[in-house]
């Protein structure tokens, strides 16, 4: 009889040694590779309830499995810090994925109770689209530019009301960096939707808001609501005639409505670099533009470098005027 060779026993003893430890890490390994990667479903986390705001989730997971060959599959997590905390808790494998929106990168310096680190416990994977803010007030409203509402709005310190979807959001942070620039006073309103926001200003119960294209610029066309200017540092490609607020005595000002995914922290950089390769490849196709920009959005797709960089750039300027402006958010 002939018996193995000194290493082929070796080899033998490891492979059982490995499989009695832990059964299912060969699986994961090879499922972790970045040949082999999909091999099943991915799921992709969203952090609000089914409807509208899954809109360009949809766009991005309808092409990845038609390219991808597995589904990929949306998940609705509503409430607060539910789906970050989920996708952080998850096997950093690639088959959980969060969208992160403008509320990933405010959560630090609104939530005192925050668990997370937006930076070590995710895996930025592509900044996927950005859309801009337009700011309209009721056409009745007697200011036609950022300098004439300024100046209204200093003659009525308070009295002018703009609403917006909630405290601590992104349209609430966007409506103080522009009244802290001048030291400009006025009412916040909360509302749970930015549509009865923009109800209220075409009834004249508020004055202005900040909200994307497609809520708003119907009722510019119609001459109901009165568009005073984009939030982005530059003009949007779909409105040029409405000039950007930086451009109107608001040095920096830049803010946008951004769609990007992310998995969980310690993802393996070979799953990572196909992943967001992939995404990038994705936002170049003619079809997914001219659908993001019917949603009056503009593709991106950077890499995850660079999504990293944006998060980590976002953070901290959301931190500082939160601390600057003394807002306390109450649960």
């Amino acid at each position: 009889m002939k018996f193995p060779g000194p290493s082929c026993v070796r080899s033998l003893a490891a492979t059982l040694l490995l499989s009695v430890l832990s059964p299912g890490l060969v699986a994961t390994a090879h499922a972790q590779t970045a040949t082999d990667f999909p091999s099943r479903p991915v799921h992709i986390v969203m952090p609000y309830p089914p409807g509208g705001s899954d809109t360009i989730a949809r766009i991005f997971t309808n092409k990845l499995t038609e390219t991808m060959g597995q589904p990929f599959i949306i998940e609705n997590r509503p409430g607060k810090n539910v789906a970050a905390t989920y996708v952080a808790k998850s096997a950093p494998d690639g088959y959980t994925v969060l969208v992160v929106v403008p509320d990933f990168t405010i959560a630090p310096a609104i939530d005192k109770d925050l668990q997370l680190d937006m930076i070590k416990d995710f895996t930025p994977l592509s900044l996927l689209s950005r859309a801009p803010y337009y700011l309209v007030v009721n056409a009745a409203l007697p200011a036609k530019s950022v300098r004439e509402l300024a100046a209204l709005m200093k003659a009525r310190p308070n009295q002018l009301h703009f609403g917006g979807a909630q405290n601590g959001g992104i349209l609430h942070l966007t409506n103080v960096w522009l009244w802290s620039h001048d030291n400009l006073k006025a009412t916040f309103v909360p509302y749970k939707g930015i549509a009865q926001a923009v109800t209220d200003v075409l009834g004249g119960q508020i004055d202005g808001v900040f909200a994307i294209a497609v809520a708003v610029i119907p009722h510019v066309k119609s001459g109901k609501l009165r568009a005073l200017g984009v939030s982005t540092a530059q003009r949007s490609n779909d409105y040029p005639d409405i000039p950007s607020i930086a451009e109107q005595g608001v040095p920096g000002f830049d803010v946008s409505s951004f769609h990007g995914w992310s998995g969980p922290g310690g993802m393996r950089p070979a799953v990572v670099a196909k992943f967001s390769a992939e995404l990038a490849r994705i936002t170049r196709m003619p079809d997914v533009a001219q659908k993001l920009a019917m949603e009056n959005s503009e593709a991106v797709g950077s890499s995850s470098e660079q999504f990293s960089r944006f998060i980590a750039a976002e953070i901290p300027r959301w931190r500082k005027l939160v601390q600057d402006a003394g807002i306390i958010i109450k649960d």
